[in-house]
């Protein structure tokens, strides 16, 4: 089950959690409080003024402080001790913060013993319910029940659906294989994919199926629509009450990316999204201006460390900049810069080459700088300019694009928005150097150009600083 939130759909069992979780972190300032003044909250607050304002801000900090370190993200996939690492560093970020606000403005000022004790039992309260609650509570009772209307090639798509974040707000209760519905199994006289599921016959009828299995929601998925398509017992399922999604959508719902294999024009010129109007641009522009100078000022002491780092290692006469052409927005070619993290013969003239894991070429001090991002801080230069944006696609060169755009359908789609130094498919997928790598960004790149909008941008801008701190995906 997924909740529509402010434009994005969330599994519900993480919704539930954040919501508790946001209460109790601006609950924990007034036991804080509580203790460091001998329950005498009476006259803390005649003497500072009201508790309330301070417990906001302190939740918010640290609420925020987790969702960037991944700690609300339905794609977390860290062990305890991993959890454990990100709740420690969220709870010393948020500290940090909330002390630096408190003495900033001095009206907020409650001490430094009220904020060390409520950084503890924020700790406690994100321990309890991420490391504690996540293992050991049932997360069945917020997965909708969905009944698929196929048992073809294009519901085998459902199934192949294997990791836990895109089955986290579903369960299928069963197949219904359509009269008409081409059914093929895997292998030529081989067992079918179907078998291990449950597998009903239409002749029941979609209505007393759903009531007999107490459905939530019907995924339309046949292979041909033209043929059988029960248009009278959709209706009335979706008259009583059962949601009716297609295929595509749901996937795409489920598994925050547009499945290609089962993309239709259609369903891009008809569907919801993929707007881009002059509100949206100017926003997005906005945010690169503003964002990109306030990350230009505080990366000044990390470029540095960059530069003394390369020269170090490579002599004064070495080139700290490297330029590189690459597409951006409608398919325009820019020169992008970023720090030199391979060797200045890293390739021949006119050779364009994947990175690859622990590539030979890359220096000792470019292993660390690409590791921590850190090789990528001269994009903001391109940012401020306006080649690229600070969320997009990631941009790639004309060579690869050319090459690609020939074998991966709909892959020149992702020209229509700005590249960016960050995005939702660098954060839900890993580096990629292959064909096939590029073809699982492109469908996270078509859900970020659907979906795209300030809020959506800010929420991958906060979650960016778990890659950076972390270095998922860094080659």
């Amino acid at each position: 089950m997924r909740i529509r939130l402010l434009g994005q759909s969330v599994p519900a069992s993480i919704v539930v959690r954040a919501g508790v979780e946001i209460v109790l972190l601006c609950l924990v300032l007034y036991g804080a409080a509580m203790l460091r003044w001998r329950f005498d909250i009476a006259t803390v607050e005649r003497m500072e003024g009201p508790l309330w304002p301070r417990a906001l801000l302190f939740g918010a900090i640290m609420f925020a402080s987790q969702l960037a370190l991944g700690l609300h993200s339905a794609r977390q996939r860290a062990r305890s001790e991993g959890i454990l690492v990100r709740i420690v560093a969220a709870v010393g970020i948020g500290v940090a913060i909330t002390g630096a606000c408190f003495f900033l403005v001095p009206d907020l000022w409650i001490g430094r013993g009220v904020v060390a004790l409520a950084g503890l039992g924020a700790g406690l309260i994100a321990m309890i319910l991420h490391v504690g609650i996540a293992r050991f509570v049932d997360e069945q009772a917020f997965k909708g029940r969905v009944l698929v209307y196929g048992a073809g090639r294009a519901a085998e798509s459902i199934l192949r659906l294997r990791r836990r974040a895109d089955r986290r707000g579903f369960r299928v209760i069963g197949f219904v294989r359509p009269p008409a519905d081409g059914f093929e199994p895997v292998a030529a006289g081989g067992p079918s994919v179907f078998d291990s599921q449950p597998l009903f016959d239409s002749n029941e009828g979609l209505f007393n199926l759903c009531e007999r299995l107490d459905v939530d929601e019907i995924v339309v998925a046949i292979d041909d629509r033209r043929r059988g398509f029960p248009i009278r017992e959709l209706l009335e399922c979706r008259l009583a009450g059962v949601d009716v999604t297609e295929l595509l959508t749901f996937l795409e719902r489920e598994s925050g990316r547009v499945r290609i294999d089962v993309l239709n024009p259609s369903w891009i010129i008809f569907g919801q999204g993929f707007r881009r109007g002059s509100l949206r641009q100017l926003t997005s522009r906005t945010l690169d201006l503003i964002g990109g100078a306030a990350l230009l000022l505080v990366s000044i002491p990390l470029a540095f460390a960059a530069v003394v780092a390369i020269k170090l290692e490579d002599g004064l006469r070495a080139p700290v900049l490297y330029r590189q052409e690459r597409v951006g927005f409608g398919g325009r070619v820019f020169r992008l810069m970023k720090f030199r993290s391979m060797r200045v013969d890293a390739e021949a003239p006119g050779e364009a080459r994947w990175a690859a894991r622990n590539d030979p070429r890359v220096t000792r001090v470019g292993a660390v700088i690409r590791r921590l991002r850190i090789d990528e801080l001269p994009q903001i230069l391109n940012v401020l300019r306006g080649d690229m944006s600070l969320v997009g696609p990631r941009p790639e060169r004309p060579e690869f694009v050319a090459e690609l755009a020939e074998k991966i359908p709909y892959y020149v789609e992702r020209h229509c928005v700005k590249p960016g130094i960050t995005g939702w498919a660098q954060l839900c997928y890993p580096y990629g150097s292959s064909e096939q790598d590029a073809l699982e960004k492109l469908q996270y790149d078509l859900y970020y150009i659907k979906h795209n909008s300030l809020l959506l941008d800010l929420v991958i801008l906060v979650q960016t600083a778990e890659v950076a701190l972390f270095g998922k995906g860094a080659r």
